[in-house]
């Protein structure tokens, strides 16, 4: 690896690893170790906040993808995306195991370690996971945002459902 891209690699994982702080660590809970990020506020948004989430998710997932990250890490980082979203949109119980399952840092630490297990494999002579295609991490985005989507879509959804039920005829 040169310099250049040693240093675009560096500069990439720092703002990965200050996005990932924001979202799931920036906030210390007074008179405690723990500590949330937006990310589970972002969630208490109606309709808007678990897509927000999501997407500035997809945005460590994509660049993930661009730094070299192989198919099944990105898989992983879906998973992870995808069950912190669907959980989180289920009042009281969502917004706590959003707190507490930080799909971002769990995310950033798989980057990490295919990133710091890249090196000393190639000097021994390993095969690598093999880097994902451009498609793949462009259609893992996108799986991330349609979920995010259809989530949004299925609380309107049930929202206008509501509403209509409670007005109907009134």
């Amino acid at each position: 690896m040169n310099i250049a891209k040693d240093a675009k690699t560096a500069t990439t994982l720092k703002r990965l690893r200050a996005l990932s702080y924001i979202l799931d660590n920036a906030i210390p809970i007074p008179g405690t170790p723990y500590r949330i990020g937006i990310d589970p506020i972002l969630g208490l948004i109606p309709g808007g906040g678990d897509i927000a989430g999501a997407l500035l998710s997809a945005y460590i997932v994509f660049s993930a993808g661009m730094l070299g990250a192989p198919k099944d890490s990105l898989l992983q980082m879906l998973l992870n995306i995808v069950l912190e979203t669907v959980v989180g949109t289920v009042p009281v119980v969502g917004d706590i195991f959003d707190a507490t399952w930080k799909a971002n840092v769990k995310n950033l630490e798989l980057l990490e370690t295919h990133l710091q297990a890249t090196p000393t494999a190639a000097s021994r002579g390993e095969t690598l996971s093999t880097r994902a295609p451009k498609w793949f991490i462009w259609a893992v985005v996108a799986a991330v945002v349609l979920v995010a989507l259809a989530i949004a879509l299925a609380g309107f959804a049930i929202i206008t459902l509501v509403v209509n039920l409670l007005f109907r005829g009134g």
